[in-house]
């Protein structure tokens, strides 16, 4: 039986069901909290979510909702559900909560989001990180587009995406998840992510603000040591130009502490930065129980009232997925004077703000649910099929590559024949599929093996699995190396598995403490190569490993970052040449675990130099990508005025090779004498686009130097944001570094 407590309010219910103010002041305080919280019907099966099993609902959906709900939680990305009967579901509920609570106001419905919407049968488009191997915000802008539309379709109002995340240490299991270890670029890709999910109505969530990829030693969870001046020139970049630039209406805390303050607690970060200072207007939402942490975990509170009241106090509005703080807990704290009414209030508005701008105020939700839903149609796969193969990175080639019309090929590894290697860890396949065996997992793709079966018709191929991922079997390597001997060329599929929590190589939870390839991946790999048969060597990762090894021996290496539903027909595209290949690397190849953490964005003192008998140079840089052509850089034009100007470069690009290609350029500074030491190159414009053979162009961008005056609004230490649409075409990190 539902229960409704008897108003404590004396205003009465506002006519107008967009007044906000009119609304809060009506509102009992149960009223008030009921709209900053969710609920989560998690049901059974392995955790997706830190500690899950801890939290569990003492009452029933209808129970809770009847006096109005703030946000249902995963409605359809938590088991495999039919879409259309989950949204008739979705709609009787919401006319419930209309009919049934005093103020009859819908929930807000919120999905996670990473690489399409994470819901069975939907789209599913490659990692982020291979977002960021493309260097093409505009595509990733039409990818999300595609996203939010699906998602509004499904009555779904925000997306937990994107990740914002700068990558300061691979062994961090959440790489997968992160765009690049350049803030500009994470900046650039990430806010063409946000404009695309809300240019259908959809709000995007920033994801998580800030710190949490500086975690100690790469470890999820661990302490942040980062200085003010790395959190305002590295870790804020990209959610500063989401929010003054992009207009994003969500962001959500970090779960980490930073010097020792728990990010979901810290008034400084959660409304001095974010509202104060950047004017970010829309709501701040908790990590998964972030705010119960606050007394589970980073152990600053006693109890769940005084974790409610430090988030609410430093600026945390919602509480995800459920009310395990911000109902009773809050509200005895409330009526016993800790905690200040009129911060419920300040939080129960911006919620319901949000609400008003999703159109949910009002609305009665009579009209029908659809009928038929295209989650993944050609449009997705259109878009999906462009982006994986533009993510795709050739990272070494002696000429074996393209393989056009291969005789006989030896198709071998762990990654070669396994739908879930395509997919990251918030992919619906990894993340919900593994918890229902026996369910189909709801989308259609080739494995590598099929695709390349596709790609060389006429080819004679013999597949061998080899080994697994993770585990130390050696039993498949013989049969391994014989395939290999009666071949003339050998493609190695290798890499990770993605899921969560320890139960696979890359993901939340899954940190590494060496960067050597999981399992015995390393020794297939070297006794097919000990037979003297060439080896392309296709990385499927969700992170860089420490492969100079396989750079220095095998005819080539090719790295995919989880490339998605038409992520193996991109490698095998790339493979044949009909593809030709233009990502580039959105973070560093390193040679050891014991270099890390690293980042190209190093001051003098932090690369080689003679007071240390220890190199920390990477075995491929940031920036890194080959092709199946080549491009010519020359007539470099670069004019400044005042150090407050943008700074134009121009540049002639030409094709000099066979093929058409793509390329970026890649445009660099560096600070010749500072205040403070800065990084040696810093990436400040990639202007991208295809280009044919003998038809030089120029390629001309404006920038702004980090740590020159900005635009109004933006602090310093960011870059304009035009320079990322200024235009054109590809190199290398070492390639266009131009300065004042």
């Amino acid at each position: 039986m539902s229960q409704t407590a008897a108003p404590s309010s004396t205003a009465p219910v506002p006519e107008d069901p967009t007044d906000v103010p009119g609304i809060v002041a009506s509102m009992t305080l149960e009223e008030k909290l009921a709209q900053i919280v969710g609920f989560w019907d998690k049901g059974d099966g392995d955790a997706v979510a830190p500690l899950q099993g801890a939290f569990a609902e003492p009452q029933g959906l209808y129970d809770v909702a009847a006096r109005g709900l703030g946000h249902l939680t995963r409605v359809y990305g938590t088991r495999p559900v039919d879409p259309v009967e989950r949204a008739r579901w979705l709609w009787d509920f919401q006319r419930w909560v209309v009919a049934s609570s005093r103020h009859g106001i819908p929930a807000l419905v919120h999905e996670e989001c990473l690489t399409g919407l994470s819901a069975w049968t939907a789209a599913t488009f490659p990692t982020p990180l291979a977002w960021g191997a493309t260097f093409d915000p505009d595509l990733v802008r039409r990818t999300a587009a595609l996203v939010g539309r699906s998602m509004r379709q499904l009555g779904v109002h925000q997306g937990l995406a994107p990740v914002l995340d700068v990558v300061r240490d691979p062994r961090w299991g959440r790489v997968e998840e992160a765009i690049s270890e350049d803030p500009y670029l994470v900046a650039t890709i990430g806010t063409g992510y946000v404009e695309g999910l809300q240019s259908e109505g959809v709000h995007a969530t920033l994801k998580h603000f800030v710190g949490y990829s500086a975690s100690q030693a790469g470890r999820n969870f661990a302490p942040v040591h980062a200085g003010p001046r790395e959190l305002a020139d590295v870790l804020m970049v990209p959610f500063e130009m989401a929010v003054v630039e992009g207009g994003v209406r969500s962001v959500m805390h970090s779960y980490t502490e930073i010097d020792g303050v728990p990010v979901a607690a810290n008034p400084d970060l959660l409304t001095g930065v974010l509202r104060d200072r950047w004017g970010f207007d829309g709501t701040v939402v908790a990590d998964y129980f972030g705010v119960a942490f606050l007394h589970l975990l980073h152990h600053v509170a006693a109890d769940l009232g005084e974790a409610a009241g430090q988030a609410l106090l430093a600026g945390v509005d919602v509480e995800l997925p459920t009310g395990d703080a911000y109902l009773a807990p809050m509200a005895e704290a409330v009526r016993s004077g800790a905690v200040d009414e009129s911060l419920v209030d300040r939080a129960c508005t911006r919620a319901l703000e949000q609400k008003a701008e999703l159109g949910l105020l009002g609305a009665t939700f009579e009209d029908e649910p659809p009928a038929q839903v295209e989650l993944d149609g050609p449009d997705h796969r259109a878009v999906a099929r462009q982006l994986a193969e533009e993510s795709v990175v050739l990272l070494s080639n002696d000429g074996t590559l393209p393989l056009a019309t291969p005789g006989r090929v030896a198709v071998i590894g762990p990654n070669a024949d396994r739908l879930a290697a395509l997919f990251g860890c918030y992919s619906f396949v990894n993340h919900v599929i593994p918890q229902h065996p026996g369910t189909e997992p709801g989308i259609l793709a080739p494995t590598v093996r099929e695709a390349l079966g596709v790609e060389w018709p006429d080819a004679e191929l013999t597949y061998t699995w080899g080994c697994d991922v993770e585990s130390e079997d050696v039993s498949g390597v013989d049969e391994a190396v014989a395939a290999a001997r009666d071949a003339e060329v050998a493609v190695v599929v290798a890499g990770d598995s993605s899921g969560l929590f320890g139960r696979a190589t890359s993901g939340e939870g899954c940190d590494r403490d060496d960067l050597e390839l999981p399992g015995v991946q390393r020794r297939l790999v070297e006794a097919v190569l000990a037979t003297g048969t060439p080896v392309v060597l296709v990385l499927v990762t969700g992170r860089p490993y420490a492969v100079d090894w396989a750079l220095e021996s095998c005819a080539a290496v090719v790295q995919a970052f989880f490339p998605g539903e038409e992520g193996a027909g991109a490698v095998a595209g790339v493979l044949s040449g009909r593809v030709n290949p233009s990502g580039h690397l959105p973070v560093s190849i390193p040679r050891s675990a014991g270099s890390q953490p690293y980042t190209y964005l190093h001051p003098a003192l932090g690369g080689d130099s003679d007071v240390t008998n220890l190199s920390s140079r990477p075995a491929l840089p940031f920036g890194h990508g080959l092709s199946y052509t080549s491009f010519e850089l020359s007539d470099l034009d670069v004019r400044a005025g005042s150090t407050a100007d943008d700074v134009e470069v121009t540049v002639r690009v030409g094709n000099t090779g066979e093929r058409a290609g793509g390329d970026v350029v890649q445009v660099y500074v560096r600070d010749l004498v500072a205040s403070v030491t800065r990084p040696v190159a810093q990436l400040v414009a990639t202007p991208g686009c295809p280009w044919r053979r003998g038809r030089p162009a120029r390629s001309r961008c404006g920038c702004r130097p980090p740590g020159c005056p900005s635009p109004a609004g933006t602090a310093a230490g960011s870059s304009s944001r035009a320079s990322s649409r200024c235009g054109w075409a590809t190199r290398s990190p070492t390639g266009a570094c131009c300065g004042p």
